[in-house]
This record gives structure tokens, sequence and C-alpha cells, in this order.
């Protein structure tokens, strides 16, 4: 979880590889009004999130049923979405990982990506709602501003460790 350019898709990628489970990239979930939404520089509301996270938790569900785990990369910036997220691994251990990152770094990374259709103007706003995790969540905080291979082996720790 975390905001946009914050390396959830290079992160979660790599670490469903490390731990040979599949992998599903949250983005490619959106739907084309929603990817276009964003494109034109407005943010999705809770509405337009709805049928989103309903596929998302569809996968996780898939996923637990068949017991074979997975990695998900969702921005998950709400307490809502992740209790919604949870709610559908009921019974799995299921642990957020939150890639924590400046707005300043995820402002300059933004601008060095091509070919996303999330636009930089919209960096504000996921700020805005950010909901970090809580103590009562199962997760945690890795910091996000290091090296791609720095940060997915924090992740790996987080998840594969006691106390990670």
């Amino acid at each position: 979880m975390g905001v946009s350019a914050s390396g959830k898709s290079t992160v979660g990628a790599r670490l469903a590889q490390q731990l040979g489970v599949p992998f599903l990239e949250g983005d490619e979930m959106h739907s084309a009004a929603e990817r276009a939404k964003m494109a034109a520089g407005h943010p999705l509301d809770d509405a337009d999130r709805r049928p989103w996270l309903a596929a998302l938790a569809q996968w996780i569900r898939s996923a637990v049923s068949h017991g074979r785990g997975g990695v998900v990369t969702c921005s998950s910036l709400k307490r809502r979405y992740r209790d919604e997220l949870r709610s559908a691994g009921e019974g799995a251990n299921m642990t957020f990982v939150h890639l924590a990152l400046d707005r300043r770094s995820a402002a300059e990374r933004i601008a060095r990506r091509k070919g996303h259709f999330m636009p930089p103007e919209l960096l504000d706003s996921q700020y805005a709602i950010l909901e970090p995790l809580q103590a009562d969540e199962p997760g945690v905080t890795v910091d996000a501003s290091g090296t791609p291979d720095q940060v997915m082996a924090a992740a790996l720790r987080a998840v594969t460790e006691p106390g990670g």
C-alpha cells in the first residue's frame, strides 16, 4: 500500500516472485472510466473505488480459497479500504506493507515516470486522504526512499520474519 510512485508495483512483483506466489497489480483492476478520470486530473472518490475494491477483494478470496496466497498492490490509503480487503482474506495471514515516501520524493518519481495514467497533479489528493497503518492493523511501514533492492529486502523481512 502507499501513494503513487512509492514503489508498490516494483516491490510487489519482486516480493511475489521471491515468495513464489501469484501477483496482482491493483492498477490493472481499474476500469477504463476510472483510468480516464484520473488521467484527466480528477481523483477517484469512494463511489469510484467501490467496484475496484470489490474486484481486489474477489481476487483475494480466490487466492485464499485456493490456499496459494498472493501479493496485491494497491494504494489502500484509507483504513476502511484495508478493512474491506482484510475481510475478504478472513482466515488468511494478511499483512499490509505500507511503502511510506515523503511527498517531495514521490513527486520526483512521478515526474520521471512515463506512460502511467496517474498524473502528478493527483499526488496531493492521495496524501490528503492517506491514513497510515494503525497499531491494531496487521502490517508494517517500510521506508520507501531507498533503492528498490533495499525496499524489497525490508518488505520481505516484514512479511517473513516475526517482528519484521
